[in-house]
């Protein structure tokens, strides 16, 4: 199961710390762009491996998709 794990100030998914994705856990390095839409946060993020993700926080279904870049 794919997860995110997030640092949360004023609210849920401010900021990802680390990813699992294909069950291994992955740092994350750099955030590279962020947007918000209607009932979503998402972020565009680098692992300290050098992996390019795309991250994307669903408020409706209270879950994350991680897709490889």
């Amino acid at each position: 199961m794919d997860a995110v794990e997030c640092l949360s100030d004023l609210e849920y998914a401010d900021r990802p710390l680390a990813l699992t994705w294909q069950g291994n856990r992955h740092e994350i390095a750099e955030i590279v762009s962020r947007w918000c839409g209607p009932g979503e946060k998402g972020f565009q993020v680098k692992t300290t491996e050098g992996h390019a993700f795309e991250l994307t926080y669903r408020e409706i279904t209270d879950d994350w998709h991680v897709q490889l870049l």
